[in-house]
């Protein structure tokens, strides 16, 4: 890239499920930039895809995403380069209720369900309506059940809730396709307190295509408490150009109980043996857990409102930042969201990695020491 001429790079350890190699780096005129380099020809197609979408998104939508802005050849595929975007990952979990946080993550999803299918399909993303999709998540779910890891008792739960054409009658829209909390990132004019909270940029535009709205909820109705979610429903809608459809919440929640169903089958496509046991062992577990918040009942809900929280989780005032543990599956690549607390103030060289500030990291000593003391993500 003419005029980029780093000064300084920080190592991100990668974990040997993630899908991307990822590094930050700071140029001589102090300008921060983010470099993902991804490990497969499938990650590398991905990656293709997205940056196809966020070059198109980047002047339509109220918030940052990672245009690129380089790219270079690898034998897996092109490795992008884009500006550092700042923020703190979201700890869904932990968002109060109200207007503050809460209403702002309505408000994106609004907008990004609001973009007009043009974009999605001159980017050349995969398009599946009401019915193709709810026949993708048929075939998922039988070919999981070819792997013997599924209980039965799941088994029967998804096969109703898929079985159920009438939950399966939406408008299909351009979809994010996988919003968990490190993919939000937002700033907060009083760090200790959440509600002051706004979403600047959302990173992670692998899966995006146009399918089910409820997808990009899927993770929002499972770990958000009840008023939270209706605070984002409530603004979701306000901001929405269509109306919400009545069954979005039930799909969402299915859509976050099947997603152990999505990473059990890559691990075994990968041949994984212990992810594979791994995501066998949690089944298992939720089969007997009846309280377990991704088993919650798939009842009718008002429309278009009012997802019930059976443990009756309100998580009040906390501050929901910088949560890595708490959003991503095992298999989920590195993104910039997973270092998002590297904002531009006088602490940011310890949190990027710890090196003084005129000094480089020596990336391959550095990953040695980290892999060796254990340090795989934080």
């Amino acid at each position: 890239m003419p005029g980029l001429n780093p000064v300084r790079v920080w190592a991100v350890a990668p974990r040997p499920a993630d899908r991307y190699d990822v590094a930050f780096l700071e140029d001589e005129r102090e300008r921060r930039w983010t470099i993902r380099a991804p490990r497969t020809s499938a990650a590398g197609a991905d990656l293709e895809n997205a940056s196809a979408v966020v070059a198109l998104l980047a002047r339509r939508l109220p918030f940052s995403v990672p245009a690129p802005t380089g790219f270079v050849r690898t034998p897996e595929g092109r490795a992008v380069v884009h500006p550092f975007l700042a923020g703190r990952s979201v700890d869904l979990a932990a968002v109060p209720s109200g207007a503050g946080l809460a209403g702002d993550l309505g408000r994106v999803l609004a907008a990004i369900h609001n973009v007009d299918r043009s974009v999605y399909d001159e980017a050349g993303l995969p398009a599946y309506d009401a019915e193709t999709h709810r026949q993708r998540r048929l075939a998922e779910l039988d070919r999981a059940a070819a792997t013997g890891h599924v209980p039965a008792t799941l088994l029967r739960r998804w096969e109703q809730a898929l079985d159920d054409v009438s939950l399966w009658r939406f408008a299909a829209t351009p979809v994010h396709g996988s919003l968990t909390g490190d993919r939000f990132l937002a700033t907060f004019d009083d760090e200790d307190d959440a509600s002051t909270g706004r979403i600047k940029a959302i990173t992670g535009w692998e899966s995006a295509r146009i399918a089910d709205p409820a997808e990009d909820f899927a993770d929002i109705v499972a770990l958000a408490g009840t008023s939270t979610l209706d605070a984002v429903l409530t603004s979701y809608a306000s901001h929405l150009v269509e109306r919400v459809d009545p069954h979005l919440v039930q799909r969402a929640h299915l859509a976050s109980e099947m997603a152990i169903v999505t990473e059990l089958l890559a691990a075994v496509t990968a041949a994984d043996r212990e992810l594979i046991a791994s995501y066998a062992a949690t089944l298992r577990d939720r089969e007997h857990d009846a309280d377990h918040p991704s088993l919650r009942v798939l009842r009718s809900v008002p429309a278009p409102f009012g997802a019930a929280d059976e443990t009756g989780k309100d998580p009040g005032d906390a501050v929901a930042v910088g949560s890595s543990e708490s959003a991503s599956e095992p298999t989920q690549g590195f993104d910039t969201a997973h270092f998002a607390a590297l904002d531009d103030d006088e602490d940011a060289d310890e949190r990027l990695g710890g090196a003084e500030p005129t000094e480089a990291i020596d990336l391959p000593a550095e990953l040695a020491r980290r892999r060796s003391s254990g340090q795989t993500q934080d």
